[in-house]
């Protein structure tokens, strides 16, 4: 079940927070990476959105791809002053107003436990806490996309309750199927392939997350609002 709102709104400024100063690196010869400072939350994630708007639009870009708390920033040509291009960066960074992006809100079906439920246990002794409060943490959370990556419509999520946080395994799983539900660190997602995964699998979602024949092949976009609902509890 897929809720859409009617309208995509468009973005909003919201209060403006202190926000530190950048770190930039180089990835080869003609793109740079921004870093914002501070945690893995919300408001920096705004940072990036904001400055993500201002950046494709400069004449001399390429493309511009956020991540979780940083932009990947890829030039059309190298730059002859790669210094001057860090300035420009710096500067938009600072100058960028924290912003929303209002998206579509997006209902996830899970079966949880089950077969694909590979790592629930090993959640629950991690946790301290027991399945069914395991499952009932991690549906009742509202999520935000803060990024698109790893894998084609691959979800970065913010808004995991802290009870439940799951260090990513030492030794990935070798053949996680696709659609699995799964906690790694602080964040949650589904697994968009078949294979290795170092995610924790606690269930399983059958739906098309990404379809390369649409015109929008993915179905997340930053911006917008995940609910996971239960389908099915299999404990």
């Amino acid at each position: 079940m897929i809720a859409r709102s009617s309208i995509l709104a468009s973005h909003h400024e919201i209060q403006p927070v202190v926000k530190g100063r950048a770190n930039i690196s180089f990835i080869g010869s003609r793109s740079f990476l921004l870093e914002a400072p501070g945690e893995f939350d919300l408001p920096a994630q705004r940072f990036i959105w904001a400055l993500s708007q201002t950046v494709s639009a400069w004449a001399d870009v390429a493309e511009v791809i956020p991540g979780m708390t940083n932009l990947l920033t890829i030039f059309k040509e190298t730059p002859a002053d790669p210094d001057a291009v860090v300035g420009r960066l710096l500067d938009a960074w600072d100058n960028a107003a924290s912003i929303d992006l209002s998206g579509k809100t997006i209902e996830i079906p899970v079966h949880y436990g089950g077969e694909y439920a590979t790592d629930l246990a090993a959640l629950c002794d991690f946790s301290g806490l027991s399945d069914r409060e395991v499952v009932r943490i991690h549906h009742e959370a509202t999520y935000r996309v803060f990024a698109l990556g790893s894998a084609p419509g691959f979800g970065y999520l913010h808004g995991l309750d802290g009870r439940i946080y799951m260090p990513r395994k030492t030794v990935p799983s070798i053949k996680m199927e696709k659609g699995c539900v799964t906690i790694g660190g602080m964040q949650t997602g589904v697994a968009m392939l078949t294979g290795p995964n170092g995610w924790n699998s606690i269930g399983y979602a059958d739906l098309k997350m990404f379809d390369p024949t649409l015109a929008t092949p993915a179905l997340l976009a930053p911006g917008d609002t995940v609910r996971f609902v239960p389908a099915r509890v299999e404990l």
